[in-house]
């Protein structure tokens, strides 16, 4: 089974910069979606074979996830249930019949950290949310987290010490995560990789220069391990910011 998540930073804008093209191409039996920036009706997308699946959030152009997938799941559930986290359209899980798919947003912790606390519960939240559907069956976690987890995770470290993305407190919480019981599967296959970098700002050239950051991932539970079969980072696809990451599971 081939798994894509892609932050498309506005899907109507994406849409017209070669979206149709890239989802075709990679022909995944799930694509994850953040970032939608839509509202309900605002633009009616479908591809044949594929069942969609959105959470909007309550601000107009603003955060919002969806999933296509070629496979109907048992149920979705949108938000992980409470209510200070769930009005902005961050998650969505499917639950298939031998895992659980969940795609997620994460907040940034936005200019000048104002929102680093906010951020602080919301991981504390969200990585409780995974563990209990951890319990009844394994999860694959995908989406932009909004974290360079190590140095090795984005272009220039040092000057990013404090910025959003890579404070010490948001890469302990991801440490966290995966102490908990999960694998950050692009890692797993290529533990030593640099300049795999999955987002790029717009200023500076950053993308020509490949001065990037790796804040995209898919995680999976930790008994999932032998069934990886892949990874990658296409960062050949343009449209975004960001460039969709993919896993290949058994």
């Amino acid at each position: 089974m081939k798994f894509i998540s892609w932050n498309v930073n506005g899907l109507r804008a994406c849409y017209g910069k070669g979206f149709e093209e890239a989802f075709n191409n990679l022909q995944a039996d799930f694509f994850c979606l953040q970032e939608t920036k839509m509202q309900e009706g605002q633009f009616d997308i479908q591809f044949p074979g594929y069942e969609v699946y959105w959470n909007y959030a309550e601000k107009k152009g603003y955060s919002g996830t969806a999933v296509f997938t070629k496979h109907h799941p048992i149920s979705v559930a949108y938000g992980i249930g409470i209510d200070e986290h769930d009005h902005e359209g961050r998650v969505i899980t499917l639950e298939m019949e031998r895992f659980y798919l969940v795609n997620v947003y994460t907040p940034n912790s936005q200019d000048e950290l104002r929102r680093l606390d906010y951020r602080m519960t919301w991981e504390e939240d969200f990585r409780k949310y995974l563990l209990a559907l951890d319990e009844k069956k394994p999860v694959i976690v995908c989406g932009d987290m909004n974290v360079a987890h190590k140095e090795i995770d984005l272009k220039n470290p040092k000057t990013n010490r404090r910025n959003a993305g890579f404070t010490d407190e948001e890469r302990d919480k991801f440490t966290v995560l995966l102490d908990s019981g999960f694998i950050d599967t692009f890692r797993f296959f290529y533990p030593e990789q640099k300049d795999a970098y999955s987002w790029w700002s717009y200023r500076f050239k950053a993308r020509e220069k490949n001065a990037g950051w790796r804040i995209d991932y898919f995680l999976v539970s930790s008994r999932l391990a032998e069934q990886l079969k892949g990874a990658s980072i296409h960062n050949e696809i343009y449209g975004s910011d960001h460039c969709p990451v993919e896993l290949v599971i058994e």
